[in-house]
C-alpha cells in the first residue's frame, strides 16, 4: 500500500511509510528559499530503518546502499559492487567485487564480511523479515578475500542480480545486537549519501548530508521528511510554505498548477488499489461473489473520476503497459454478467435488493485506512457498484493498528506492487505459502494453479518458460480471483522549482522518501 502502513519486513521497501500524527500547520519545519535543505510531507512513517528486517530492500535509500542500484531507467547499476556481477553459465553462481575506498557513516571500512553478514541474517529464520521468500534462491553467501561476495544459489533464478539492491549494513555495529529489537532500528549506520540525524516519533525524521560518501558529498546538506498522515493537510502545509514538497493525491496535485513556484511530477508505476478478499469470510469465501464483484466494477470510472486520469484501470497486478501482462483479459464492467454469476451460485434477490443464499446475506465489511482520500474514494465506489448486484459492502475507516488484526475476515481496500520482475510483486501477493504472513497474501489467497505457475516463474530461467507462467496466473486470476484489481495509479508530487537534476522513475507502491523526484536527491544541485 503505497499508503499502507508497513509494519512488516515484507513491505518495508524502500521508503519512510506508516500511520503518525503531524504537527500543527503554524509549527513551521520549512526551508523557505535556502537550496541546501529540503522538507518533504510523507504520508506515514517505517517502525524500523534497518535493513535486516527489510527496511531500503528495494533500493533508493538514502542511509544505505546495495551491491547494485536502479538508474532512471530501472537498469541496474554498480553501487557497492564495482561493476555488475560476474555469473556462470549455469546461472548458479554470482561473484560480485566490492568497490574500493568505500567507509560506513563511522569511519570504517566497507568489507566482504558486512555483505555476508547483512544476506545470513536477513536468511536466519530467528529474524523477523517475512522478505525472506524472495531471497529463497540463495543456498550460501561467503567472502573471497575482503573485496569479492561469492553467491552460490539452489536453482537459476533470473531476476537474482535485482535482489542484490539490498542495503548492506556494518558487521562491526549490527552483529551484537539483536536484529528484532537491538538500536540499529532507530540508530542505524551506513554507506548511503546520508545520516539519520533525529527521529521525533510521528512527527518527522531529519537527515544530514554524509560529507564522506562515496559518490561524493550531496549538495542538499538536510532533508526532513514531516510526517503527515492526512492528504488535505500535507496540501495545505505544501501552500503555505510549511513544506518544500509533498506527494499529494492527482485532484489536490492539480491545485498547484497555476503556482510558478512549484513544478509536479508524475511518475508511472506498478502500484495498485485492490480488495482483498478473505477466503476464510463465509460471504468474500464465495467464488460466486469474488466473480461477481470482478464484473461488477466500473474501473474507468474509478480513474476518470477518482484519480482525474492519472491512472489506469487494473485488470490484475500487473499493468497493461508491462511487458509480462497477459493480453486479452481487459474486461470493462457488466452488471448483467454480474447478477448472471449470482443468480446460478444460488445467490437471491433479497430484502433491500441485497443478495440471499442458505439465510445468509451478501453483505461483509471493507476497510480502509484513514486519512488516505483516494483510498476511502475507491472504497466508497467499491461499493456502490457491489451495491447493484444486490452484494452489501460495509465501509469502514480505521488505522492500521485496528485493520491488522481483522484483515483475516475482513476485506481491506490495499495497494501493492513492485517493479524489476513479475517474480518480486506477485510470489508474496498471492503465494499459499504466505497466506496471512503479515501484509503478505493479505487475502489468504490458495489456488493450486497460481501457486504452480509462481514456482515455475522463479524457478525457471528460460524466458518463454516464464512469460506462459505468468500468463497462466494472470488467466487464472480473473476465473478464481481472490482480489478484486482496481486501479493502478500514478504517483503525483508537487515541488518547489530551486533545484535541477529532479527526474521520476517508474516506481513500485511504496512512495515516500527514497522514491518520487527525490529518489536521486543526492544528485541534485541548487538552481543558479
Amino acid at each position: 500500500m503505497t499508503v499502507r502502513r508497513i509494519r512488516t519486513a515484507a513491505a518495508t521497501a524502500a521508503i519512510l511509510t506508516g500511520v503518525a500524527a503531524c504537527s500543527a500547520p503554524g509549527s513551521s519545519t520549512g526551508s523557505g528559499d535556502a537550496a541546501d535543505s529540503v522538507v518533504i510531507g510523507v504520508a506515514s512513517e517505517p517502525d524500523t530503518l534497518s535493513p535486516l528486517l527489510g527496511y531500503g530492500k528495494d533500493g533508493n535509500s538514502k542511509i544505505f546502499d546495495g551491491l547494485l542500484a536502479r538508474d532512471a531507467d530501472l537498469n541496474l547499476r554498480p553501487a557497492l559492487a564495482k561493476a555488475l556481477p560476474e555469473v556462470t553459465a549455469d546461472g548458479l553462481t554470482y561473484t560480485y567485487s566490492l568497490r574500493e575506498g568505500v567507509k560506513f557513516s563511522d569511519g570504517e571500512p566497507l568489507t566482504a564480511a558486512d555483505v555476508v553478514f547483512t544476506y545470513d541474517t536477513v536468511l536466519d529464520a530467528k529474524t523477523n523479515n517475512t522478505s525472506r521468500s524472495e531471497l529463497d534462491a540463495i543456498k550460501d553467501v561467503r567472502a573471497k578475500g575482503a573485496d569479492k561476495v561469492v553467491f552460490t544459489l539452489k536453482y537459476p533464478y533470473a531476476p537474482f542480480a535485482g535482489r542484490t539492491v539490498l542495503p548492506i549494513v556494518p558487521e562491526h555495529v549490527a552483529k551484537g545486537q539483536d536484529p528484532n529489537t537491538g538500536s540499529f532500528n532507530t540508530k542505524p549506520v551506513g554507506t548511503g549519501p546520508y545520516v539519520l540525524a533525529a527521529w521525533s516519533k510521528g512527527e518527522k525524521l531529519t537527515f544530514k548530508a554524509n560529507p564522506d560518501y562515496w559518490g561524493g558529498a550531496p549538495k542538499v546538506k538536510k532533508v526532513t521528511m514531516a510526517i503527515i498522515e492526512d492528504d488535505n493537510v500535507r496540501a495545505t502545509r505544501l501552500r503555505s510554505g510549511d513544506l518544500d514538497g509533498a506527494i499529494l493525491p492527482p485532484n489536490l496535485a492539480a491545485t498547484f498548477k497555476n503556482d510558478k513556484a512549484k513544478k509536479t511530477y508524475d511518475a508511472k508505476t506498478y502500484d495498485f488499489r485492490t480488495v482483498t478478499l478473505p477466503q476464510e469470510n463465509k460471504v468474500t469465501g464465495d467464488r460466486a461473489i469474488r466473480q461477481a464483484l470482478d464484473a461488477a466494477v466500473d474501473r474507468q470510472a474509478m480513474v476518470d473520476k477518482i484519480l482525474d486520469g492519472a491512472g489506469r484501470p487494473a485488470y490484475g497486478p500487473l499493468p497493461v503497459d508491462d511487458p509480462w501482462f497477459a493480453k486479452g483479459i481487459q474486461r470493462g464492467q457488466d452488471l448483467a454478467k454480474a447478477r448472471q454469476i449470482l443468480d446460478q451460485a444460488g445467490w437471491k434477490v433479497g430484502a433491500g435488493g441485497i443478495r440471499v443464499k442458505d439465510g445468509r446475506r451478501a453483505s461483509f465489511t471493507l476497510l480502509y485506512p484513514s486519512g488516505d482520500k483516494v483510498r476511502q474514494d475507491h472504497a466508497l465506489a467499491y461499493a456502490s457498484d457491489a451495491k447493484k448486484a444486490g452484494i452489501e459492502v460495509k465501509v469502514e475507516t480505521g488505522t492500521w493498528e485496528v485493520i491488522e488484526p481483522r484483515m483475516k475476515n475482513d476485506a481491506v481496500l490495499a495497494g501493492f506492487g513492485s517493479n524489476g520482475d513479475p517474480d518480486y510483486g506477485l510470489y508474496t501477493l498471492l503465494h499459499s505459502s504466505l497466506a496471512g504472513d503479515g501484509f503478505n497474501n493479505m487475502g489468504r489467497y490458495d489456488d493450486h494453479v497460481v501457486d504452480k505457475a509462481l514456482d515455475t516463474g522463479r524457478r525457471s530461467s528460460d524466458q518463454a518458460t516464464r512469460k506462459a507462467a505468468y500468463n497462466t496466473l494472470q488467466q487464472e486470476l480473473v476465473k478464481n480471483p481472490g482480489y478484486t484489481f482496481l486501479t493502478h495509479i500514478d504517483h503525483v508530487y508537487v515541488l518547489a522549482d530551486r533545484w535541477t537534476g529532479l527526474s521520476t522513475q517508474v516506481e513500485p507502491h511504496e512512495h515516500g522518501f527514497a522514491s518520487g523526484p527525490w529518489w536521486n536527491l543526492e544528485a541534485w544541485q541548487p538552481k543558479k
